[in-house]
């Protein structure tokens, strides 16, 4: 099993095309309490809508015009994924568990944008914008977010519910049931808000972790 998780972890982090159904398959790391590490490929789902935290290369017709990001309702879309970085010069590695109140990149694994924000309204409720910026060497505070775990857990788990604030403007990562009808029609708004919301919870899902070989 642990050959095969790092087979596909070469797949994901090269950014090959993958299969639908072989993406799906290699979701086995969705067992409960799975620590969640620099490096690991995931998909991040919405707690009460179960969308997938999705981007592709559309841009957003208003805005700032940058990359869309939507909530996506197909599990096994592999434009769902992404990589989770720490900030830049951290000195975190790959491999490290993450510790509540860390602030963390996400980069989507196909386009090898960052998950962004910044002072511009949302297409459908006028909330925050939230984006896809950047490339592989193109980042900026913009793509910081801090990591809140609710309850008592102190290193990012699996099975944990948790809120990411976006460092530069505050607004949490949040999603609704209100739905694109042209360009992503069916895929749900994903913006920023400010203040704590039920809608603001997500958790980790489909995914590759990556096992730990720092201290917690």
């Amino acid at each position: 099993m642990a050959i095969g998780f790092f087979a596909l972890a070469i797949f994901l982090f090269f950014g090959l095309d993958l299969d639908d159904g072989f993406a799906s398959s290699a979701s086995a790391a969705k067992s409960e309490g799975v620590e969640i590490t620099y490096g690991s490929v995931l998909k991040l789902m919405h707690e009460r809508t179960k969308f997938r935290l999705h981007s592709h290369d559309v841009p957003y017709g208003s805005g700032s015009g940058q990359q869309s990001v939507t909530g996506f309702p197909n599990v096994d879309d592999a434009n769902s994924y992404w990589i989770v970085r720490p900030q830049i010069d951290s000195p975190a590695k790959q491999g490290d568990a993450i510790k509540s109140g860390s602030i963390i990149r996400l980069q989507h694994m196909r386009t090898r944008k960052w998950l962004h924000s910044h002072l511009h309204a949302s297409p459908i409720t006028g909330n925050q914008e939230v984006s896809c910026f950047g490339s592989e060497n193109e980042s900026d505070t913009g793509d910081y977010w801090r990591l809140q775990i609710e309850g008592s857990g102190k290193t990012w788990k699996q099975d944990q519910r948790i809120r990411l604030q976006h460092v530069d403007t505050g607004v949490y990562l949040h999603s609704h049931d209100k739905k694109y009808t042209r360009i992503a029609g069916g895929q749900q708004e994903v913006c920023g808000v400010g203040e704590k919301r039920n809608d603001n919870i997500w958790l980790a899902a489909e995914g590759v972790y990556l096992p730990i070989t720092g201290t917690k």
